[in-house]
């Protein structure tokens, strides 16, 4: 227990006189979140690129790799760092430590609402996705997370031991990181070349999704290796049991629930009385999957598929969507201002073996995704390079391992360095390499619903 410090009510009041100021950081960060966001979706749109693509620049831009307006604590940054803080300093002639204090309490909050907008993205990609299609092909997306998990692990582990004699447990923890897949920024990428819904898109959500399973169960063991030296055994079967019981459990629900749904949304009578009830149930499935230690995004997930099957669908859909334009964007251009290029200056000696670590960890993390696409059996006429591909982007994902490899003192600075250039580029070249494999079927998609057809004319009707 702390013991009482004179200085506590001070601290105390220091804080309230800043609260002023931190709502001015979070306002002038979001002005500068937004501008990113809009002008570099609109600049890759007119490029004939997704518009995700330009918000990850765009965070780019204003983050810690060039304009250093948006830059945060857990990427190692200072309030000095900031070009915000001196402005704020200026306007509340605010002390060194004040100063400091409201960035990271603006910083804190920016990544709050970030992580807000990933849990609305995936309940708004839940809602598009199609329950029926994704169990058709339930199996095939089973096959392709297990193949992109596995190659890429063992490749990436065995490599770095074997060419660049990397010790066990941080070559462990960086084949790790070559695992995860971002369902975030593939599914907005899938939704803006309309293939969402094509067997394609099917499978890359649904192999997404048990890939972020699997990710959270290789993420515990490789932090309880860090920790200890050892695998917590009992914990890694808690979490597979959990994971499962949690999406099985939330979709066999999800049949009564509906019902249930709709009469409650039908006997309100106040603004909002869809949306609102809608929004509760995705909060509620996001915090109990993060209760019992999974992604909060896998919970928001798993309440969209279960909403999906409502006679309200079309109509929520459209409800969520201005929600999603308002916090969505902050996620994305995070990831971007999160991720400093910094890391890929050669003229810095200590990069450079990072940088040829680099190069093997970018080529497995994009042949070790591309290959699932092969995985795929029974199905004709189906894209694979695209599956492949669709699987390749790491994101908020990859930087997490690094991040908690990171402060766990297992990753020296070339390796964190490699793992976050991989990230980086993996997630910058997927957009575009996802583009050019659907090109040949962005006319004519793979596939056609006439389940989904019937259902969306019983709901004009």
């Amino acid at each position: 227990m702390g013991h009482f410090s004179p200085l506590s009510p001070l601290l105390a009041m220091a804080s309230a006189e800043n609260a002023p100021m931190v709502l001015s950081g979070v306002l002038l960060s979001l002005v500068i979140v937004y501008l990113a966001s809009k002008l570099g979706g609109e600049v890759s749109k007119a490029l004939d690129f997704p518009p995700v693509l330009g918000e990850l620049l765009g965070g780019v831009l204003v983050g810690a790799s060039a304009l250093h307006f948006l830059v945060f604590p857990e990427s190692g940054a200072q309030a000095t760092d900031s070009l915000l803080m001196p402005i704020l300093q200026w306007i509340g002639g605010l002390s060194p430590e004040a100063v400091t204090e409201v960035f990271e309490s603006q910083s804190d909050i920016i990544s709050l609402l970030a992580e807000l907008g990933v849990i609305i993205l995936l309940f708004e990609i839940g809602l598009e996705s199609d329950l029926r299609e994704l169990q058709k092909v339930g199996y095939q997306a089973a096959i392709v997370a297990c193949v992109g998990v596995a190659a890429p692990f063992a490749a990436g582990t065995v490599g770095l031991m074997t060419l660049f004699h990397v010790p066990t447990i941080p070559a462990i923890f960086a084949g790790a990181a070559l695992t995860a897949t971002s369902i975030g920024i593939t599914s907005k990428v899938l939704s803006e070349l309309g293939q969402l819904k094509s067997r394609e898109g099917q499978i890359i959500v649904g192999a997404a999704v048990i890939d972020d399973v699997l990710g959270i169960i290789v993420l515990a063991v490789v932090a309880s290796l860090a920790k200890t030296g050892e695998v917590d055994v009992m914990n890694v079967i808690y979490l597979i049991i959990s994971a499962t019981a949690f999406l099985l459990g939330a979709i066999l629900l999800g049949k009564f629930f509906n019902q249930a749904f709709v009469a409650i949304v039908d006997t309100l009578q106040t603004r909002g009385k869809l949306v609102i009830p809608a929004l509760i149930f995705a909060f509620l499935m996001a915090f109990l999957a993060n209760a019992i230690h999974l992604e909060a995004i896998l919970g928001a997930f798993a309440a969209g598929l279960v909403l999906d099957e409502t006679d309200r669908r079309k109509e929520l859909d459209q409800q969520i969507i201005p929600i999603a334009d308002i916090l969505v964007p902050i996620f994305f251009v995070t990831v971007g201002a999160k991720a400093n290029l910094g890391v890929l200056n050669p003229a810095v000696a200590e990069n450079r073996e990072g940088l040829a670590i680099a190069a093997f960890l970018i080529v497995v993390a994009i042949v070790g995704k591309v290959v699932t696409g092969w995985s795929v059996f029974g199905q004709s006429n189906i894209n694979r390079l695209a599956i492949g591909v669709g699987m390749i982007p790491r994101g908020e994902v990859g930087l997490v391992f690094a991040g908690i490899g990171s402060a766990s003192g297992v990753l020296g600075k070339p390796l964190e360095a490699a793992i976050i250039t991989m990230v980086i580029l993996t997630t910058f070249l997927a957009p575009p390499f996802l583009r050019l494999a659907f090109g040949q079927s962005l006319e004519a998609p793979s596939v056609v619903e006439p389940v989904t057809l019937e259902r969306d004319t019983q709901t004009l009707s």
